[in-house]
């Protein structure tokens, strides 16, 4: 394969694929995130890695790793203000005193490497996983459903619920399911086979989809299709940015893209053209959003940074998070902001001026999502 394909060959237990470098978000020795992408021992990129934990082989095709504390690709906080953890490797942790100690809350996932969480007005949990689809929960995690009919693709990479309709961002496009329907439905047409990372709803009722390699697309109620939107979506070096990690839309409607290397971008026209606003950050990999009334926050490889004029200055936000590799951010509301890293959960009670580590509890053992 040329070196300049843009694609590692992966040899897993179970065979021999491809994928782009750009995929490999989670951290798991031989498969390390993209900030210091490793792929079998082999480097991809430049940046170094952090020392992967020596693996402990069991049987045959199979392989765990123990690790102090597990990669965090997903964080919720519910209005009773429990937070939830979703680990890649070891399934869902629980925390009621902002993350002083953690619980796993497991019984029924078929599959522990959690990609993405969400929270129901109902009170219901909903977790997307990396290999088995859907889980619901209806009782704080204790137990776990699956709810997959009608899905192509089990990848689910988001999880987005507005108005008791529930959207999903899979490996086969965008699909929804609601309380009347008794399976998902694909939401129009234009993202087969194509991973959606990222779902953005506007106050109109819009909704953007952020995917690996097509940029972002809209699609309208009465549209007949997913619309590309692509003007300007163009980094420093002049390369189009088709793999979009985060999007977000502000009390404004400006929207947020942001990307696997090319940084953020804003729109303020809903998606028509975009504009660069990250040139001063010192990593291109962006991997959260979170605006609110104190400012816009990113999450990148190499730390947290703040603006407070839609990205013309950055600040970074980095006292105590002794692991800079962030993977997911989220504010819950008045309360503190939570960071899932490579290495366990942080959190800020100061608007992220300082963070603190809140692992307890998390440590344990995970393993190959190639079994």
């Amino acid at each position: 394969m040329p070196e300049n394909s843009g694609q590692v060959t992966v040899r897993a237990l179970l065979g021999l694929f491809t994928v782009a470098p750009c995929l490999l978000l989670p951290t798991w020795p031989g498969f390390m995130d993209s900030a210091g992408a490793q792929v079998a021992g082999r480097e991809v990129e430049a940046q170094p890695a952090r020392e992967p934990s020596q693996p402990h082989h069991t049987s045959p095709g199979q392989e765990t790793v123990a690790q102090s504390a597990p990669s965090i690709q997903a964080l919720m906080v519910t209005k009773n203000h429990v937070v939830y953890a979703g680990s890649f490797g070891q399934g869902i942790f629980r925390s009621r005193d902002r993350g002083g100690s953690w619980d796993a809350v497991n019984t029924g996932l078929k599959d522990l490497f959690i990609l993405c969480l969400a929270y129901g007005k109902d009170g219901t949990l909903y977790a997307g996983t990396f290999r088995a689809g859907v889980f619901q929960s209806r009782d704080g995690g204790a137990n776990w459903q699956a709810i997959n009919t009608g899905l192509k693709r089990l990848e689910i990479k988001v999880l987005l619920i507005e108005d008791d309709v529930i959207y999903a961002g899979t490996g086969d496009g965008v699909y929804r399911l609601s309380d009347l329907d008794k399976r998902w439905k694909t939401v129009s047409t234009g993202l087969d086979e194509t991973l959606v990372h990222t779902l953005a709803r506007a106050s109109d009722g819009t909704l953007y989809a952020g995917t690996s390699s097509k940029g972002v697309l809209r699609y309208r109620a009465t549209a007949s299709a997913w619309t590309r939107l692509s003007q300007g979506l163009v980094d420093h070096e002049g390369l189009g940015q088709n793999f979009i990690r985060v999007l977000v839309v502000d009390k404004d409607q400006d929207l947020y893209a942001g990307t696997c290397d090319g940084g953020v971008f804003r729109s303020s026209d809903r998606g028509q053209t975009w504009r660069p606003i990250s040139q001063a950050l010192p990593n291109d990999s962006i991997r959260g959003i979170v605006t609110n009334d104190s400012g816009l926050f990113v999450a990148t490889g190499r730390g947290i940074f703040k603006s407070q004029n839609k990205g013309l200055k950055w600040t970074p936000l980095n006292s105590g998070l002794v692991e800079l590799s962030v993977q997911v951010l989220i504010a819950s509301g008045d309360g503190p902001m939570y960071a899932g890293t490579s290495a366990g959960v942080f959190r800020s009670d100061d608007g992220g001026q300082s963070w603190i580590g809140v692992s307890q509890g998390l440590q344990g053992t995970i393993e190959s999502p190639f079994k």
